[in-house]
């Protein structure tokens, strides 16, 4: 599991190849992540939006972003997590995500960047 934290919000991300879900002779390999958000803060912040870098080992890195995740804007108070799973797919069975979410301390509306560490999206198809 990968973890960082930036202004009091810690991230861990763990991301597993789902053989069952890819398609390896048309080069289309599929990943899930999962994603721990904990508040350390002494107030509550909300998540408002995503930004996603991916990158793709044999094409094009692709950008992603949109407001909350996985359709859900939640708030967590002071030492509270938030647990989530989503996924995506590659045309290699090498690649990585990195990328921030945007939060809003609900006590005065300011807002702030916080840093999801990059993490690898590996088939391991090749190992022996």
């Amino acid at each position: 599991m990968i973890t960082g934290l930036t202004c009091g919000v810690k991230i861990s991300v763990e991301s597993l190849y789902r053989k069952d879900l890819s398609n390896v002779k048309n080069n289309m390999f599929f990943f899930n992540y999962r994603i721990v958000i904990e508040n350390q803060n002494a107030y509550d912040v909300q998540l408002i939006s995503r930004y996603w870098f991916i990158f793709d080992s044999l094409n094009p890195a692709k950008e992603v972003s949109g407001e909350g995740v996985v359709g859900e804007q939640p708030i967590l108070k002071p030492g509270q997590k938030h647990v989530y799973v989503s996924g995506t797919d590659l045309h290699s069975d090498i690649g990585f995500m990195r990328g921030y979410y945007v939060f809003e301390r609900m006590d005065n509306k300011e807002r702030f960047r916080v840093a999801v560490p990059k993490f690898e999206l590996f088939a391991k198809l090749k190992m022996n």
